[in-house]
């Protein structure tokens, strides 16, 4: 199964450069995710910048990494890995390593438009996001990945509902996260071509 997901993935890359799939996964792992990120406590404010500034006028969503310390993260970490490695196979992008982090944001979070490859970085290659919120209403609750292509016109708007992944090239499409009306979970995590801990 994670084969012919790797394949259409990767296939949409080189189209579009962009993909969004709902029910990706697995409604399980999703769930177990969600669980496992309202239980954490440990959330920090998340910065912006190679420099990691703390700006609020420009996003004020917490984050928190993921490592392989129980199932669900590691099912995930796996996946990732093997989507990586098929990455590498098929387009031979040279990607070195994954890293994420949970991604929580609390009733009026936002986070305006951005790239994820910092100005004058190449490390950042692809951008993976995975929603964990269950029964979303995008009328009363928000919170929408907003895309855009790099001549700033609209590409489209993505409902942070559970299993809903997001894969895009992280230098050609800058994206913002609409308000938050209630808590919203995800992951958001990028493949790098740098060294991991240089």
């Amino acid at each position: 199964m994670s084969e012919i997901l790797y394949s259409k993935i990767t296939d949409a890359l080189v189209r579009d450069g962009y993909i969004v799939v709902p029910n990706a996964i697995s409604s399980a792992l999703s769930q177990n995710l969600c669980i496992l990120a309202k239980n954490f406590q440990n959330f920090k404010r998340a910065g912006i910048s190679l420099h990691k500034t703390i700006n609020a006028n420009a996003r004020r969503d917490k984050i928190l990494w993921l490592d392989h310390d129980n199932a669900a993260q590691s099912e995930f970490l796996n996946f990732t890995e093997g989507l990586k490695e098929f990455l590498n196979r098929e387009l031979f992008i040279g990607l070195s390593y994954f890293e994420s982090h949970f991604a929580l944001y609390e009733e009026g979070d936002f986070y305006e438009k951005h790239y994820d490859a910092f100005a004058n970085s190449k490390n950042r290659v692809v951008t993976v996001v995975y929603y964990l919120n269950e029964n979303w209403d995008v009328e009363s609750e928000g919170g929408e990945l907003v895309i855009y292509d790099e001549k700033d016109a609209f590409v489209g708007k993505v409902l942070p509902e559970s299993d809903t992944l997001v894969v895009f090239m992280s230098e050609k499409f800058p994206h913002e996260v609409l308000e938050a009306k209630r808590e919203r979970y995800s992951i958001a995590g990028w493949f790098r071509v740098d060294v991991k801990g240089a």
